[in-house]
C-alpha cells in the first residue's frame, strides 16, 4: 500500500510557516514554492516540498556560547517570565516563534542572572521525544 503525501492549500501552508497568504502566493507566483492543483482546481502544496522549504528557510539565532557540546537542539531566546518560591523556579523563554519552559532550581535561577529580558540558551538533551499527528476523522 502506497502512503499518499499530504498536501496544504495556501492558507494551511502560511499558517504552518507562520506568514501570511499574500507570503506564500508571492513564493508562488516567483517560483520559489512549487505547487500543484487538486481535483478541485485549488493550489496546492505538496507536504514534502514544503518540508524541505520550511528548513530551507530557517534561520537559527547564533549561538552567543562558545563551549563545544554534544546537544543539538539548542533554542537562543530571551527570558519573558520567572515563577519563583522558594526552592524552585519556571523559567519561561520566548526563542524564535517557540515558547519554551524550564523548571530549575531557584538556586540556578539566582546564579545565573536569570531575569525577564535576560538572553538565554535552552539546550534540550532528550532519548525520548515524542511526536505526534494531527487526529484523523472518522
Amino acid at each position: 500500500m502506497m502512503l499518499r503525501v499530504p498536501q496544504f492549500r495556501i492558507a494551511e501552508a502560511a499558517r504552518l510557516l507562520g506568514v501570511s497568504d499574500d507570503t506564500v502566493r508571492r513564493w508562488v507566483d516567483s517560483g520559489t514554492l512549487p505547487v500543484d492543483v487538486d481535483p478541485s482546481n485549488r493550489k496546492v502544496i505538496d507536504g514534502a516540498r514544503l518540508a524541505e522549504f520550511a528548513r530551507s528557510q530557517a534561520h537559527a539565532v547564533p549561538d552567543p556560547s562558545t563551549v563545544g557540546r554534544s546537544a543539538r537542539n539548542r533554542f537562543v531566546g530571551l527570558v519573558t517570565e520567572i515563577v519563583s518560591d522558594r526552592v524552585m523556579s519556571q523559567v519561561e523563554m520566548q526563542c524564535g516563534p517557540h515558547r519554551v519552559v524550564s523548571l530549575m532550581s531557584t538556586e540556578a535561577v539566582k546564579d545565573l542572572g536569570l531575569e525577564p529580558g535576560s538572553l538565554a540558551v535552552a539546550v534540550v538533551k532528550s532519548t525520548h521525544v515524542v511526536v505526534e499527528t494531527p487526529g484523523r476523522g472518522s
